[in-house]
């Protein structure tokens, strides 16, 4: 049994040391005696010798290693004869005692060239191929194979075929470029493919010398003439032409790459050295500083030992790698955070009420919160701070009061805005293990305040949205809680932080958005839009005075009237809180600015004339009472989150079977009140006076202006019912007379909300009298007298209460 180490004597060292792979071919081959080799007589019978991985090619010199008992009988025996072996390739190279059918059918006669002992026992022969053989049948297994063989002659193209001559071009291009390519095929390879002029015996040579499978190689050697042997090869070559080439491609990247790293290590390396010599080694200053300032804090002993383990494996680390920097920061950040760090509160209760009056106007319900935890903090000395929510329509001064309240309690101030947050990693941080990994929003933000009690507004609380990513306001449940949130855990940091003494201020629009475990947590302040006289007083004490300052104009070259603000508000804006009037304000300054710019003749008051030249005309016509004394027209009064509205339910009789249509862009809720409405006349014609024919002969058509708002809810359930019975019975309504109420087919008459809007929007409008369900009543005992001056209030229990009170007689 033959062995293909890598054991070679010295003399042929130098030549076998060419070409390296699996097996180890000397790279001689036969010359111009091929023909004459081929012709060699063959005996008919001839020892076979095993060969594990190595396939003998005619013409090709080969140093076998032998290691099997058989095998070196066989060789020791033949050379002393002189004969001929036959060698072929066993299937498996992994079967130690192969048969007859464990052995290909094909192999090669070769003769004995040399034969040398080997120092640990092994013979390597030197076998010099002869002629393709094919095994006709094995006649004997003892000592060694025998068999009896048939020559197979390879055919030879006639010598001017173009094809076989472009082929063997082909074959020794593709062999040279492999060499080239591979860093372990030797160069001298390449020198040999040039200076074989032979064409059988290049075709031979490469086949003997290519790293291939055993089951390719032995493919080659049974291709039945050199023409189709070349094909084979060219195939394969060709093919391991595009994997030598993604070798070199992988290999040329890695040793790039690794290159790289090194000149960077070698170039940190030097830095370091540098900064050694000069003594500001900016790495031990990190460390140097992050040890001063630990020693300066004053924290909790688990929080401190935290910090001294995180410093322990920052200091263990290389700073070449990236974790070192996230390490760093994360430090930086404790160290950073004021850890049981608070400021004292003014516990003037006078000053904080007074700062709190000149910075807004109105909004008591709120000053006296906050009020009333100063003097709990200055009777018991401490109090774990309140959680507010404060909610209303846009531009009521939400926002702006959180800067009010820590300024009076001269606290820190802080705000979040969480509009479209949708990420829970956003409120909780995220972990390190993350690339880019940073603090949650509430830890960054006491971070920038200084201190761990500040005022921290939570902005547009409801526009909170759930994603994929979790749902930002479960996560809020901790932070908004006076039982948990003294040990808040952020995922960066990793431990727990005190919230408890932080003054949480959240805003909404709409508390309907808010989670109702949320908002269980939070002390809801209604916030309502501001009446005329209101706006009025808030003009004139803080936007106009503000916009002056920010423009540079003082208060000599501009005055507005009270009478000037009322006409701005009426026409110019439709809001409940006085955002788009400070806008107008501020467009009149700048004109103003613009005027004294370019030396302009000017007089300080702002006349209606002088609104209407620079604000344009009116965009909004005054909310006035204008349908008295139309059939089918009723007032109705409505809730927007911007505020109160008015609104007209109208009805009209068209001929026809009595079909109920409905137009205004109207919701479901509203559509099904709108069907209430008209089953509860129909059953009560008797008693309102209706012809029973009109039901028949004529479709009713119910329409709410403006059409292109969406319009929703239960509210106006009562008016529809006084707009239809006008326009059956063709009563007119009473003058400036409004309503709100929900209906059912009983006739019973249900409360709603929003009822201080509604009445600001009414007295905003001019209307006399408002007609509210009989459990609103408390509602409207909570609105200020001034609010409610110049109204009259009539409480009902059924719709015949509603009609006694509207229709005309």
């Amino acid at each position: 049994m033959s062995n293909n180490k890598d054991n070679k004597p010295e003399e042929f060292a130098g030549i076998s040391d060419m070409l390296e792979g699996r097996h180890h071919v000397i790279p001689i081959m036969a010359g111009d005696d091929e023909e004459l080799v081929e012709n060699v007589e063959i005996p008919e019978v001839l020892p076979i010798l095993t060969l594990r991985s190595s396939v003998l090619f005619p013409g090709a010199i080969t140093p076998i290693t032998v290691g099997r008992d058989k095998s070196m009988k066989l060789i020791r025996e033949v050379e002393a004869e002189g004969g001929i072996l036959g060698a072929i390739l066993q299937k498996d190279a992994e079967v130690e005692q192969p048969g007859p059918e464990d052995l290909y059918r094909v192999g090669t006669a070769a003769r004995i060239l040399k034969v040398l002992e080997m120092p640990n026992g092994n013979l390597t022969v030197i076998l010099h191929g002869l002629s393709k053989v094919e095994v006709r049948e094995y006649v004997s297994s003892e000592p060694y194979f025998k068999a009896s063989v048939a020559v197979l002659k390879d055919s030879v193209p006639e010598p001017n075929n173009i094809e076989f001559e472009a082929l063997v071009d082909s074959v020794k291009d593709v062999a040279l470029n492999i060499v080239n390519i591979s860093p372990q095929m030797p160069k001298e390879a390449s020198f040999a493919i040039k200076n074989i002029d032979n064409r059988r015996g290049i075709i031979n040579f490469i086949c003997s010398n290519l790293d291939l499978p055993d089951a390719d190689r032995q493919r080659l050697l049974e291709a039945p003439g050199l023409l189709a042997r070349a094909r084979r090869l060219l195939e394969i070559l060709v093919r391991e032409q595009q994997l030598a080439q993604l070798k070199s491609e992988i290999q040329s990247k890695v040793k790039q790459n690794v290159d790289q790293q090194q000149r960077e290590y070698f170039l940190q390396q030097q830095i370091r050295t540098i900064q050694d010599e000069l003594g500001d080694d900016p790495v031990d200053k990190d460390l140097d500083d992050l040890h001063t300032r630990a020693a300066k804090k004053h924290w909790r002993k688990e929080v401190q030992e935290l910090f001294e383990k995180e410093l322990s494996k920052l200091e263990r680390m290389n700073p070449a790698v990236a974790e070192y920097s996230v390490q760093l920061n994360y430090l930086q950040l404790m160290l950073d955070l004021p850890w049981d760090t608070y400021t004292k509160d003014n516990l003037d209760l006078a000053h904080a009420k007074k700062k709190l009056d000149n910075d807004h106007f109105g909004l008591d319900e709120v000053k006296d919160r906050i009020l009333e935890h100063l003097a709990v903090i200055k009777l018991k000395g401490d109090l774990k701070s309140p959680i507010i929510c404060l909610y209303g329509p846009p531009g009521v001064g939400k926002t702006s009061l959180g800067k009010s309240v820590a300024s009076a309690l001269k606290r820190k101030f802080g705000r979040i805005s969480l509009g479209g947050l949708h990420d829970e990693a956003e409120v909780r941080g995220h972990r390190r293990t993350y690339i880019g990994a940073m603090p949650g929003r509430i830890i960054q933000t006491i971070k920038r305040a200084g201190s761990s009690n500040p005022v921290v507004i939570l902005d547009e609380i409801d526009k909170v949205t759930v994603s994929n990513h979790g749902d930002p306001s479960s996560a809020l449940l901790e932070v908004l809680d006076p039982e948990q949130n003294v040990a808040f855990h952020d995922n960066y940091l990793d431990t727990e932080y005190d919230l408890s003494k932080v003054l949480f201020i959240a805003t909404a629009n709409n508390i309907g958005n808010i989670q109702p475990a949320l908002r269980d947590r939070m002390e809801m302040i209604h916030i309502p839009g501001y009446i005329l006289e209101d706006k009025i007083q808030i003009a004139k004490k803080h936007l106009v005075p503000k916009q002056l300052e920010a423009h540079g104009v003082s208060a000599r070259q501009l005055k507005i009237s009270p009478k000037v603000i009322e006409k701005i508000i009426g026409e110019y804006t439709r809001e409940s809180g006085v955002r788009t009037l400070d806008k107008r304000i501020a467009k009149i300054v700048r004109y103003r600015a613009k005027q004294i710019g370019f030396n302009e003749a000017f007089k300080p008051e702002i006349t209606a004339a002088d609104v209407e030249q620079i604000l344009g005309t009116a965009r909004f016509l005054n909310e006035e009472y204008e349908v008295g004394g139309i059939v089918g027209v009723v007032t109705g009064l409505a809730w927007t989150e911007v505020g109160g509205d008015i609104l007209y339910i109208e009805s009209i009789l068209t001929p026809g079977k009595g079909a109920l249509t409905m137009t205004g862009n109207l919701g479901d809720v509203m559509k099904e009140s709108a069907t209430i409405a008209l089953q509860w006349v129909k059953a009560h014609y008797q008693e309102l006076g209706i012809d029973l024919e009109k039901f028949e002969k004529y479709d009713v058509h119910i329409h709410v202006p403006e059409g292109a708002i969406p319009k929703d809810g239960p509210s106006a359930g009562i008016t529809m019912v006084t707009s239809l019975v006008s326009t059956y019975t063709g009563r007119t309504v009473k003058d400036r007379i409004a309503m709100t109420g929900e209906t059912t087919l009983r006739g019973r008459v249900m409360p709603v909300g929003g009822v201080k809007e509604k009445i600001l929007a009414a007295k905003r409008a001019g209307i006399r009298e408002i007609i509210l369900s009989e459990e609103n009543r408390k509602d409207v005992m909570e609105v200020k007298a001034e609010y409610v001056k110049g109204l009259s209030f009539h409480y009902v229990r059924s719709n015949m209460d509603v009609l006694k009170l509207a229709m005309q007689p």
